[in-house]
């Protein structure tokens, strides 16, 4: 069963960056898009970006042109690159596969304050 690890998060400043990792145990994650999705408190799980088996990448329209998600199969890691972070980013973080999703990890936090 594919299990999920996110790491990265943390307190940053608007116009900051920040890069997340989600570590991803199992054999079968090679034949899996993956997403990375965020919830805000009090709102529901989005999904942010996501990235293709053959590494192809679709953004929502809230972090394209800032975000950038990329997979390492060799070490089945999913990594999403935040840059221009602005307060509206802050949620917790989510990596998880696009369709039949697994159970969800522990997420990561981030916080973008002044």
């Amino acid at each position: 069963q594919v299990q999920f690890v996110e790491s990265g998060g943390g307190l940053v400043q608007p116009g900051e960056s920040l890069r997340l990792s989600c570590a991803a145990s199992g054999s079968i994650f090679n034949a899996y898009d993956m997403g990375w999705y965020r919830q805000a408190p009090g709102k529901q799980r989005d999904l942010v970006a996501s990235i293709t088996r053959r590494s192809a990448p679709i953004y929502a329209d809230s972090v394209k042109g800032r975000f950038t998600i990329s997979r390492d199969n060799a070490k089945r890691t999913v990594y999403l690159q935040m840059n221009s972070l602005t307060p509206e980013d802050t949620a917790v973080y989510y990596c998880n596969t696009v369709l039949y999703q697994r159970p969800w990890g522990q997420g990561t936090q981030v916080t973008v304050s002044s």
